[in-house]
């Protein structure tokens, strides 16, 4: 796993466009799932367009804190619905 929100960074935007799955912690020992795809990078936030079928709104955003911190766990997909984190 990255150390450094730099190296999350680079990491994501390499993989903008890709499809992924996440779980998110939504405090009070509940846990968000989600699948859609990576959008956009911004230099302190990621944005995620989720499938519209499962989720109520189109779009989140998350930082690069939340994914040091294991607040936020993204897992990318193959085009086989294959996970290879």
């Amino acid at each position: 796993m990255a150390k450094t929100l730099i190296e999350i960074k680079q990491g994501l935007e390499c993989q903008v466009g890709r499809r992924l799955k996440l779980k998110a912690n939504g405090g009070r020992r509940k846990t968000i799932i989600r699948s859609g795809i990576l959008a956009e990078t911004y230099p302190s936030v990621f944005i995620v367009e989720l499938d519209q079928d499962e989720n109520a709104f189109e779009r989140v955003s998350y930082s690069y804190a939340d994914v040091l911190t294991e607040t936020v766990e993204i897992n990318f997909l193959e085009e086989r619905n294959k996970s290879i984190s």
